[in-house]
């Protein structure tokens, strides 16, 4: 038997680091381009409903790319390799963009990059639980450092940025592509399954018609697109209130704080919770941090209260919500779930949300978070209201 690095046997999870590195670098890379784009195309010269239509770009790709890959990871059982493929063509996809400075460029550079850079994350999702095996439940503890570096990132950029200007940033963002790239060479094969495409067919139909499988995955539409005005116009909103880019970085990186501390403990409130009430908790804590940044103006005390709820927005919800899919679909359908929980809600949630704030901005400003407030109370209403909370996780 191979021997496995000493760095692996230190810990009790398995290939705890190059999973970890993994979503280290995948999350830092977003932690440049979510807090920071919206700004780099502001210099660029684009109007509000240019940056929101741009912004929306990834995640429409995300409706239909994820899906595609899913499907043909489960079929092939190849995932690793389609982890690696989609990493290298985001990268190349991407060069081009130091040469561009308009609207149809951007958007066809936008469009060629997300395409296969979310071919990744889904899939690498399904590896990381199938590489945990039995300690599965153990996936905060892997996925916190991918909060790690979105920290990192938000606040070095922060600094940074208002230094250098926002020119600095598709350097940065080459480099990490390039960077997580190398990170997938290093990576565990996991659990090969292959499915027969009939039999597979099938399976997804009967899974989603399940209603507890549907209304979730309506809520997670509506809490993704409740997100809109943040992931877009937050950056935007704060210096507008006045605050240099250090503080809208460490904004970002208060929330994503809380998040780690909320995946170090997850595991516990897993096993004392069930997985749709801990989903629904979120969901009205969601309502919550929209309200107060919709009212607090720049009170730095509300402020960073809103950001404490991070923790819940996406921490918990996101956690439970990757739970909740592996138990409903299963090992077979495992990537294709996934990619369906990611393109419904990462995808179409908030492409929907950042185009609409996008056209809405100019005339509604800050009020859209009271929009975003009563779609997630919505959201909580459906689990709620369609009996999701009752329903049982298979296996349980």
């Amino acid at each position: 038997m191979t021997e496995r690095p000493l760095s692996e046997r230190a810990s009790p999870l398995p290939y705890y680091w190059r999973l970890s590195g993994f979503y280290f670098f995948y999350f830092g890379l977003l932690g440049t381009l979510v807090p920071y784009w919206s700004l780099y195309l502001k210099d660029l010269g684009f109007s509000a409903a240019g940056i929101g239509a741009l912004m929306a770009i990834p995640q429409l790709t995300k409706v239909g790319a994820p899906n595609l890959w899913g499907w043909l990871a489960d079929r092939s059982g190849q995932r690793l390799r389609i982890i690696r493929f989609g990493n290298l063509m985001a990268a190349i996809a991407f060069l081009p963009v130091f040469w561009i400075d308009t609207f149809w460029a951007m958007a066809f550079l936008l469009v060629a990059f997300s395409f296969f850079w979310n071919a990744v994350l889904a899939q690498f999702e399904v590896l990381t639980l199938q590489s945990l095996g039995d300690q599965a439940h153990r996936y905060s503890h892997v996925r916190l450092w991918g909060s790690v570096g979105f920290i990192v990132s938000v606040l070095v950029l922060g600094e940074l940025l208002d230094q250098l200007g926002t020119r600095l940033l598709p350097w940065v963002l080459s480099g990490l592509l390039w960077l997580l790239w190398l990170g997938t060479l290093t990576l565990p094969a996991g659990s090969p399954h292959k499915t027969k495409a009939h039999g597979a067919r099938q399976s997804m139909l009967a899974v989603m018609a399940r209603k507890e499988v549907y209304l979730f995955l309506l809520a997670s539409f509506l809490m993704q697109m409740s997100h809109g005005p943040y992931y877009t116009f937050y950056s935007i909103h704060l210096e507008n209130l006045g605050f240099t880019k250090f503080v809208t970085g460490g904004l970002w990186a208060l929330g994503v704080l809380a998040e780690v501390g909320l995946f170090v403990v997850m595991h516990i409130l897993m096993r004392r919770f069930s997985i749709p009430w801990i989903l629904t908790g979120s969901l009205i804590l969601a309502a919550v941090r929209w309200l107060i940044i919709g009212l607090c103006d720049d009170s730095m005390v509300w402020l960073v209260m809103a950001q404490c709820l991070h923790a819940a927005t996406f921490g918990s919800f996101h956690a439970a919500s990757i739970a909740w899919v592996q138990h409903q679909f299963g090992d077979a359908l495992a990537g294709q779930g996934q990619a369906l929980y990611s393109s419904l809600g990462f995808g179409a949630g908030w492409a929907v949300g950042a185009g609409l704030s996008g056209l809405l901005w100019p005339s509604w400003g800050v009020k859209l978070f009271l929009a975003s407030s009563i779609l997630s109370l919505a959201a909580a209403g459906l689990m709620v209201l369609g009996g999701v909370v009752r329903a049982s996780v298979p296996g349980e």
